[in-house]
């Protein structure tokens, strides 16, 4: 299993600091979040998650880098993938892509014209913004007719690192009725990051033993982009314990159910500062 740390809080000088602090501490990934304008309890300064990336990118050599999540319907894909392609260079190939469908409430949605806040349309424009992004790092001219994205040619000539960009739609569980199209689209790419539905309570280790298991069962009936080869993860967003005996027995549970990523989480803006996160980013991640 490897562990990450999401940067939920702070100015972005302290984002950058804690990511130089996640790789001099032994964690795997550093995260940032992305959104435009909230309201309410989160009506905080928030940045270009791909600015915080490169800035991190800059101080850090090792460790994985990506957002918790990107808004993909948003974004405009050719942004989109100027944006990854340029961090994904910096870093070194060190870049990966979590991606959902944005939360409806951000004023990058609702205060916009235009932009979708339709479930149903989201996930649409997820999937096609997806397969832009995709084509994009052919190295080859290509053009797009979708139902929900139409462009004309566009060549990205310098292909990514590694040739592609691991990619880790959310995917919705619940075990009594299998979201099947939600699942099979993160079959089709390169992780799933799990969220239970209709709830915003953590996964247990028999809810992550039922997805991975269902998982399992159906991988063989999607085609994988970018071939069999490359690993499929299963990241999950937690607290880990304060007493590390107990979080390596957290992390340790998850990891036997089919977690590979443990990516730690804390969003309180009540009670969760940056100098608490630096604090906990110190303590390291659990042995197993």
């Amino acid at each position: 299993m490897k562990f990450g740390f999401i940067s939920s809080f702070g100015t972005i000088d302290q984002h950058v600091a804690l990511a130089r602090e996640t790789e001099e501490h032994g964690w795997d990934g550093f995260f940032t979040w992305d959104a435009i304008s909230m309201d309410g309890e989160w009506a905080m300064p928030v940045y270009d998650p791909f600015a915080v990336l490169a800035a991190a990118a800059t101080v850090t050599e090792r460790i994985s880098l990506g957002a918790m999540v990107f808004a993909v319907p948003r974004h405009r894909p050719w942004e989109l993938a100027q944006r990854a392609l340029t961090v994904d260079r910096l870093s070194g190939g060190r870049l990966v892509l979590p991606v959902g469908v944005g939360v409806p409430d951000d004023r990058g949605f609702t205060s916009v014209p235009g932009q979708s806040t339709d479930l149903k349309n989201r996930a649409a424009l997820l999937d096609e913004t997806l397969e832009w992004l995709e084509r994009s790092w052919s190295g080859e001219d290509f053009e797009f007719d979708g139902a929900h994205l139409t462009t004309g040619p566009f060549r990205f000539p310098e292909r990514p690192v590694n040739g592609r960009i691991p990619v880790w739609p959310v995917g919705v569980w619940d075990a009594e009725r299998p979201p099947a199209r939600n699942l099979r689209r993160t079959l089709s790419w390169d992780g799933i990051v799990p969220q239970l539905r209709g709830s915003a309570d953590d996964l247990t280790v028999d809810d992550i033993a039922g997805l991975v298991a269902w998982l399992t069962e159906h991988r063989s009936e999607v085609e994988r982009r970018g071939g069999t080869d490359r690993p499929f993860e299963v990241i999950l967003q937690g607290k880990l314990s304060s007493d590390r005996e107990e979080a390596a027995k957290q992390a340790r549970a998850m990891a036997d159910a089919g977690v590979t990523w443990w990516i730690d989480s804390w969003w309180d803006p009540q009670s969760d500062t940056p100098e608490g996160l630096l604090e906990k980013v110190r303590q390291g991640p659990p042995s197993l």
